[in-house]
């Protein structure tokens, strides 16, 4: 499953790659909002970092406004992806993104039928918000799992991309329910790698290393 940062902070975004397990990033403009950040300038930093795709959100509501918006956030770099709403407006865009080659990422999907109409539509990546639906008192692995299943039996391309991931739990369940991808917070992210077991052995092999008097592998 690819792992995507769901984030507009630059140095975050840079401080994770060395390890190769970052593989693109998602923002939006509430993120980049509180990055203090334009659009278009941080959308290019990112992409200048990272070589898989960065979803760049549109801001308009009306199809025609938000074609205007997505090919101007295309033609900042190859692996832009123009996210765009889960709206009749938003879908109408989808089509023509779709139909010119551009890569779509449609954005706030709550039900099977959302993600069903967005793959008709040619949307690239579906990203059904699994913690809101949670939070609504639904079931967000279980939306997922539908959707999989949707897009499995008619051949759908489209790639399910899981958001709004609360902690590792979200992870491992997108996981085994066949998503293409996550985006997840940084501090998710750093969660994927901690465990306490791990930390527990790493100590008691150092400690009992460093009872032999030698140092390093000497």
């Amino acid at each position: 499953m690819q792992i995507f940062l769901d984030t507009a902070e630059i140095n975050e975004i840079r401080s994770r790659l060395d390890a190769g397990l970052v593989d693109g990033v998602t923002t939006n403009p509430s993120l980049i909002a509180k990055a203090g950040a334009g659009i278009f300038e941080r959308v290019a930093e990112i992409c200048d970092a990272v070589d898989g795709p960065v979803s760049a959100e549109v801001v308009a509501t009306e199809a025609d406004a938000m074609i205007a918006e997505g090919k101007r956030l295309a033609e900042i770099a190859p692996n832009v992806v123009v996210k765009l709403p889960l709206t009749a407006q938003g879908l109408v865009a989808c089509r023509t993104f779709a139909e010119a080659g551009i890569q779509t990422n449609v954005t706030l999907c709550f039900s099977i039928n959302q993600a069903l109409m967005a793959a008709k539509a040619g949307a690239s990546y579906i990203s059904p918000f699994v913690g809101r639906v949670d939070d609504a008192g639904g079931d967000g692995i279980g939306l997922l799992a539908g959707i999989r299943e949707v897009y499995d039996n008619f051949g759908y391309e489209t790639e399910i991309l899981a958001a709004s991931m609360r902690g590792p739990a979200h992870v491992e369940a997108a996981a085994a329910v066949g998503c293409d991808a996550a985006t997840i917070p940084p501090k998710v992210f750093d969660a994927l790698v901690a465990h306490p077991l791990t930390e527990k052995g790493l100590a008691a092999f150092l400690k009992d290393w460093e009872a032999t008097g030698r140092k390093g592998l000497d």
